[in-house]
């Protein structure tokens, strides 16, 4: 029965989306405002840095417990396997750091970016395989392993820094932003279900047991180490897993749909610091 009411409370609550993200034109900058405002305005209670904290933000979240768990991650393997990947050089002698500025370190707040040479938009684990594919070596899948290892070092390396994500006044870049936003906002699967129903609406909620993450911040704490996974996954992991939850086929970890999603979704927490890797039940 209360299962019920959430989701009838989340079906009546559709039409709480921020009224600039249902503009007819892009606008990114309007529309980060607009969301970022809406969860201001609604849990006033929570600094807009802290958002990245994501269901910790919560009463019976069991905050006491990720505090302790922090002190010793259970994703510190994977950010060591991860720099230890980083730094092993590649069959001709080069490493990660020729693929990327700044030779990869403090840039994972930069993506997803857009690439004006290919008109998509590009993950920093779709960036990961570039790199290797341009050294000779064959392509990570893109949810877990040494791939969401790799993410895992490159992203302690921005923590702190800002989420700075660029959507350029290029048509192909605001055609992808706006897949992503229709996308967040489209109900799928047998639940009916969109990203916004849960992440919008139902924010610090319960279902099932779980407290619902502001979708605010959400992405600055991948890749996660979650219990359930029992490892560190990217967050198309977690797209996968969504989707999978409310009854809809999930696409391919390497889709357009994916990449635009989190493009779009990480925009809109610009500003607030890359805080990844993180853990959730």
């Amino acid at each position: 029965m209360r299962i019920g009411l959430v989701v009838l409370a989340l079906l009546a609550a559709f039409s709480a989306v921020p009224v600039a993200l249902a503009g007819a034109g892009p606008d990114p900058a309007a529309d980060i405002k607009a969301f970022q405002g809406h969860f201001r305005t609604e849990l006033p209670a929570i600094p807009l840095a802290a958002y990245v904290n994501g269901p910790y933000n919560f009463p019976g979240s069991g905050r006491a417990q990720w505090k302790q768990i922090t002190e010793f991650p259970p994703y510190s393997f994977a950010i060591d396997s991860g720099k230890v990947l980083f730094e092993t050089k590649f069959p001709n002698g080069k490493t990660y750091t020729s693929c990327f500025s700044e030779g990869g370190i403090g840039i994972a707040g930069n993506y997803p970016m857009f690439d004006p040479k290919t008109g998509r938009v590009v993950t920093l684990g779709v960036a990961i395989n570039r790199c290797r594919v341009a050294n000779g070596l064959k392509k990570w899948p893109l949810t877990k392993g040494k791939m969401a290892d790799l993410v895992a070092y490159m992203t302690v390396t921005s923590r702190g820094r800002p989420i700075d994500v660029v959507v350029p006044n290029d048509p192909r870049a605001l055609a992808a932003y706006e897949a992503g936003k229709e996308y967040f906002y489209s109900r799928r699967g047998q639940l009916n279900f969109s990203c916004a129903s849960c992440h919008v609406q139902a924010a610090g909620k319960r279902l099932r047991g779980n407290v619902l993450a502001p979708a605010l911040g959400i992405t600055a704490s991948f890749p996660l180490y979650r219990s359930k996974w029992g490892s560190i996954g990217t967050l198309v992991r977690r797209f996968i897993g969504c989707n999978k939850k409310v009854g809809s086929v999930p696409d391919k970890p390497d889709s357009a749909a994916y990449r635009d999603l989190a493009y779009f979704l990480t925009a809109m927490s610009n500003g607030l610091p890359i805080a990844g890797p993180g853990s959730r039940p």
